[in-house]
Order: C-alpha cells, then sequence, then structure tokens
C-alpha cells in the first residue's frame, strides 16, 4: 500500500484551509455583516439564511452525482479544484460588498450573492472532501489525512480572525461600531483572505492524486444511487449527528461578537503579538488555536479507542461545558475564556472523526452495492454541515429578534439574557442531540478493518 508522503498531507490541508477561512467569515462575522454594516434586520437575515440555505443543502448531493461521474486525466475530483478557485475568491468578495441601494435592493442583493456564494462554495469543496475517500484506501492513512485536513481548517480560521479585525481597522473601518468607511473596509478585508483562498486551492490541486479506484466503474441510474444511499444506516446516523454539532458550533458562533458587544461591554484592547485585539477577537482566536489541540488529539485517541467512543465523549463533555457557561458573569473574563478553550478541544476532536467515518461507510457501501458513490456520500457530509449551519444560523438571527435585539444601541436585560443563552443552554441542545444520534452508530473500527480486507481482495482479483 502507497505511502502518503508529508507534502501530499500538507497539500490536502491547504484545501480545507481555504475552505474554512471563508466558512469561519461566515459562521462569525456575515450575520454581523449583514446587521451592522450593511444595515439589515437579524429577522429578515435569519430568513434570508434559512431560504438560500435550503436551496444550497439540496444542490451538495447534486454536486456529489456529477462529480461521481466525472472522469478526466485529471481525476474525478481534483479537476474542481482547478477550475473553481478564482470563481471562489471572487464571489467570496462579492458577497461583503456593501450595494449602492436601500434596504429591500440591499436585501436581494444578499439572497443573489450569498446564494452564489454556497453554489460555488459547494462545487469546490464537495469535491475536495471527496478527496479523503480516494487518497488511501487505508483507514488509519485516512484518520491522519482527516486530522491533518482540520488541523489546517482551524489553523486556517485562526488567521481568518486574527487577521480580519486589524485588515478592518487598517482601512479606517470597525468591528465594535458604525463607521463611514466600515463598508469599503470589510470588502478590502476580504479580498486579501479570498487572494490566500485561490493559492491553496490550487497548491491544494497540485500535491495530491487520486488513488482509489472502484471494483467496477459502471454507471447506474441517479434514481438507483439514491434509493442505495437512503437505505444506508450507517450515512443517517452520521449525518443527523453532524447536522446536531454543527448546530452547536453555529450558534454560539453567530453569537460571539454579539455577547461581548453587548453583554460584556468591551471596552478595552489586548495586545498580542504587538496587534490590537478585541476581547471577542482573543475569544475566538482562543477557539480556535484549542480547535487545532482537538484535532491533534483526535487520531491517537480513536486509534486507540475507537471514533465512535472518542466521538461520543467529546459531544457530551462539550454539552456540559456550555451549559455551565450561562452562570459565568460578565467580569469573569478567565472562567470565560477557559470555558472557551475546552469547548473548543471538544468541537476539534468531533470533525476529524467525522470525515474520517464518511470515508468508511464509503467502503461500506462499496462492499453492499458494488459500486463506488464517494462523491454522493461525501457530499452528505457537506449537506449535513449546511442543514446544521442551516437551521443553527436562521435560529440566531430569530434567537436575537424574538429576544428583542437592536443593532448599534445598548440592550435591555431580557435581551442581554438571551444572548447569554446563545452561547449556552441553546447550543447545548445541539450537541446533546448529536452524541445521543451517535450511540447508535454501527460501524466499529474491527468491522471497518474487516471492509477494507475484503475490498482489497477484491480490487486484487
Amino acid at each position: 500500500m502507497e505511502a502518503i508522503s508529508l507534502k501530499e498531507k500538507i497539500g490536502y490541508g491547504f484545501g480545507d484551509m481555504a475552505s474554512s477561512m471563508f466558512w469561519k467569515l461566515f459562521a462569525m462575522y456575515l450575520l454581523f455583516f449583514y446587521t451592522d454594516v450593511m444595515g439589515l434586520s437579524a429577522a429578515a437575515v435569519g430568513t434570508m439564511f434559512l431560504i438560500t440555505r435550503i436551496w444550497d443543502t439540496l444542490f451538495d448531493p447534486v454536486v456529489g452525482v456529477i462529480t461521481d461521474r466525472t472522469s478526466t486525466r485529471l481525476g474525478k475530483f481534483r479537476p474542481y479544484l482547478l477550475y473553481m478557485a478564482i470563481p471562489f475568491g471572487l464571489i467570496g468578495i462579492v458577497t461583503f460588498t456593501v450595494p449602492d441601494s436601500d434596504t429591500h435592493g440591499k436585501l436581494l442583493y444578499a439572497y443573489i450573492t450569498y446564494s452564489a456564494m454556497m453554489m460555488i462554495y459547494s462545487l469546490i469543496n464537495v469535491p475536495y472532501a471527496s478527496l479523503l475517500g480516494v487518497i488511501s484506501p487505508d483507514a488509519r492513512q485516512r484518520n491522519t489525512l482527516a486530522s491533518f485536513r482540520m488541523s489546517f481548517a482551524f489553523a486556517g480560521s485562526l488567521i481568518a480572525l486574527a487577521i480580519m479585525e486589524p485588515l478592518i481597522t487598517f482601512r479606517g473601518g470597525s468591528t465594535q461600531g458604525s463607521s463611514p468607511n466600515n463598508a469599503d473596509a470589510w470588502q478590502f478585508a476580504v479580498t486579501v483572505i479570498a487572494v490566500l483562498c485561490v493559492v491553496l486551492f490550487l497548491l491544494c490541486f497540485a500535491w495530491v492524486k487520486e488513488r482509489v479506484r472502484p471494483i467496477l466503474d459502471v454507471r447506474v441510474s441517479l434514481k438507483k444511487d439514491i434509493r442505495d444511499l437512503l437505505k444506508n444506516r450507517p450515512w443517517w446516523i452520521l449525518l443527523l449527528s453532524g447536522v446536531g454539532a454543527l448546530i452547536f458550533n453555529s450558534i454560539r458562533d453567530g453569537a460571539t461578537i454579539y455577547y461581548f458587544r453587548y453583554f460584556i461591554n468591551e471596552k478595552d484592547m489586548v495586545n498580542l503579538m504587538g496587534t490590537s485585539l478585541t476581547y471577542s477577537t482573543l475569544y475566538l482566536v482562543i477557539g480556535q488555536a484549542a480547535n487545532m489541540l482537538g484535532v491533534i488529539i483526535a487520531s491517537p485517541v480513536a486509534n486507540k479507542i475507537g471514533k465512535k467512543q472518542t466521538y461520543f465523549g467529546a459531544m457530551l463533555l462539550a454539552s456540559l461545558l456550555s451549559i455551565l457557561f450561562y452562570w459565568i458573569g460578565r467580569d469573569a473574563l478567565l472562567p470565560i475564556f477557559a470555558l472557551q478553550f475546552l469547548i473548543s478541544i471538544c468541537a476539534g476532536i468531533i470533525f476529524p472523526l467525522l470525515w474520517s467515518m464518511y470515508a468508511d461507510i464509503a467502503d461500506y457501501s462499496e462492499l453492499k452495492t458494488g459500486r463506488r458513490a464517494t462523491g454522493l456520500i461525501f457530499s452528505s457530509s457537506s449537506m449535513s454541515q449546511k442543514i446544521g449551519w442551516t437551521i443553527g444560523g436562521a435560529l440566531t438571527g430569530w434567537l436575537l429578534a424574538a429576544f428583542g435585539f437592536r443593532a448599534n444601541m445598548e440592550q435591555s436585560e431580557s435581551t442581554q439574557i438571551g444572548i447569554r443563552l446563545m452561547l449556552s443552554w441553546l447550543p447545548a441542545i445541539g450537541s446533546i442531540f448529536s452524541f445521543v444520534c451517535i450511540l447508535f452508530y454501527p460501524l466499529s473500527e474491527k468491522k471497518i478493518q474487516r471492509i477494507c480486507d475484503e475490498l482489497e481482495n477484491r480490487r486484487k482479483s
């Protein structure tokens, strides 16, 4: 079995570093950008997130089916990294641009540009995710690749968070209040990040190889592929568990800036390696660093006790710590940052496990059906992310509106309590749902090894 070089592991990691830079901008800043920079209402944005993401979620399996039926000299999945990299960067810049229009025009612009952004995101991210199933047939190497992927993903998120606010400030904008230069400053900051993303995707394309070929390269109807997928019990369990995990993360992420601006009432800046950061940005940076630590922990722990057990333990602990967060007062900054660190380690552990488990499900499906539907199965992983993100993002906007939030003004006590709930009890509902689902996941390490051995024997014969 061919060993995967360090260069290729790094190249594979570069792909998710690029995706995660924009994913983190969407999770942390996009709602705030729409409400406090573009001037849209939180409720309108929440509804927009729900409507646009429903379509985007349904689009992922379409991309998966298309990639499974792609056959070029460059491979099935790699060509999409090459041809979609530049459109990805361009539409990202356009999404964070404020049009010269009234409120209705701005809302329509947000619908159009955000929908286009997420379609392009699917066209590059679904093929990228599917690469994990074809770089190597070995389950342990996939664990390592998934850990590299998520380490670089969180590193990309960390970089985006660390440079976003300084770039905005450099151009005369602000994340703490209104500014006449805000629109141009936000667009400039996103442009810098978009250029980095394009370069990283192109390096991923150049350094990664596709090795795993299907036992039988046969074409069947889309109806047959989808019917087989819907009969795949492990796929359903992992899909639902991933949705719960993303709801947990998206509500916490989306409410963070509001928590620090309107509950903590942050005024002071923190100097970190010569850069002045607000407490909210430091909180997010600490979270990304802890995510990376969780990713590093995930592979050795999962190889020792199993993916299912590791995932369950991380989600259970995240739920308990998240609930505890509610009782932390606004002046207790050290406990706030400490809980963020611990919760983020737990979140970092689960995501490489999810991706590696989807690769296992692709093997399970091939053994059952005789066909390898890697793109379709991995598109479902992206779909679960977006379903969770859709529900979490829409809930964040709706909850802010329900709690009486008004942008750029002092919030009532009930609104502040609501914002605190959005960092504690409410996301914990998603994490509890996630670990309950994973209890029923049937693919143990021994069963996966038997599946891999059987598939290898069939390929040789």
